[in-house]
């Protein structure tokens, strides 16, 4: 039976890439989309998240705006990597779908406490506000959620300062709060998804497809690899956030580590950091609930995308 997910996001070109694969693989059945400022604004993401979702003949999906800015901190966009859109220099046709009234959080919970318990994982691939905010309205749904898997956090080396990766950067209040709840959480870092590295090959089996989808989406990569070029030095882009769609679709394609996650939200220059602590043995699932991926197949992880793209073309 396919998963249920419900995806929280900031469209962003990888998270354009991350619908495409939710919408195109019939391992998992999108029950809405929650939007969240991030990489740009609440406006400018809610529309893109509409935009891919008809892109993808997903216009069933419901789309519902979250919140505009962290839960204490000012905002942060990432212009630099993603453009004043969101979306680069690519204009998606205009959504058909009416905007779905009604704030993101109360939808979150609501389609969670109607659901069975354990059949909704969330899968969180912008900064962690609607979440957090969602856990301590109602606090019923964390025993509920079947899974949260996310895209944020490192390991090791962070994007946003030396030790600290945008997403939890953005918001650390809300990921300290994420992080501290119950629910089983697996976190897809820098460490993993730096490993999702589109190549020149990558782009060209995309290309192959030969259809406007695949033609669009080799678009959006050829603008997400000239600001990587340039922001960061990286000759291939990593697409992150489609990382934690295809470990839900499929686990193998990610080799995880159980161990103990906080986040830090008191250093002057570590503020963010997603603190992993590798020291001992690794504990069972009884007694941690959070695990980190750290390796990537990422012949498997090409192969899903690509195949999504296939299909919704």
């Amino acid at each position: 039976m396919p998963k249920d997910i419900i995806i929280d996001c900031d469209p962003g070109l990888d998270d354009a890439v991350a619908l495409l694969l939710a919408a195109g693989d019939d391992r998992v059945n999108l029950l809405g989309v929650t939007t969240v400022g991030g990489n740009q604004s609440l406006e400018k993401v809610t529309y893109n998240a509409r935009a891919v979702l008809g892109l993808a003949h997903a216009d069933d999906v419901p789309v519902r705006a979250g919140c505009p800015r962290p839960l204490v901190r000012e905002g942060r966009v990432a212009a630099s990597i993603h453009g004043d859109s969101g979306l680069g220099d690519v204009e998606l046709p205009a959504p058909v779908r009416p905007f779905d009234p009604g704030h993101a959080v109360p939808w979150i919970i609501d389609t969670i406490m109607a659901r069975e318990p354990g059949s909704t994982t969330l899968v969180a691939i912008g900064p962690l506000t609607n979440i957090a905010l969602a856990a301590r309205l109602e606090p019923r749904i964390v025993d509920r959620v079947r899974e949260v898997v996310l895209m944020g956090g490192a390991v090791h080396t962070g994007n946003s300062s030396p030790v600290a990766e945008f997403n939890i950067r953005t918001d650390p209040e809300a990921a300290h709060i994420v992080f501290n709840e119950a629910w089983p959480i697996t976190m897809m870092g820098l460490d993993l998804t730096h490993q999702a590295l589109c190549t020149r090959e990558v782009q060209a089996g995309i290309d192959a497809l030969g259809t406007d989808l695949a033609r669009t989406v080799s678009k959006l990569i050829d603008g997400y690899r000239a600001a990587y070029r340039q922001d960061r030095a990286f000759p291939n882009p990593p697409i992150h956030d489609p990382c934690a769609v295809a470990y839900v679709i499929d686990p193998q394609v990610v080799q995880t580590c159980r161990c103990p996650v906080d986040v830090e939200l008191q250093g002057a220059l570590t503020l963010g950091m997603t603190v992993a602590d590798l020291r001992g043995a690794e504990p069972g699932p009884d007694e941690c609930h959070t695990q980190v991926g750290m390796q990537l197949d990422a012949s498997m992880f090409w192969q899903m995308v690509t195949a999504a793209i296939e299909k919704l073309g």
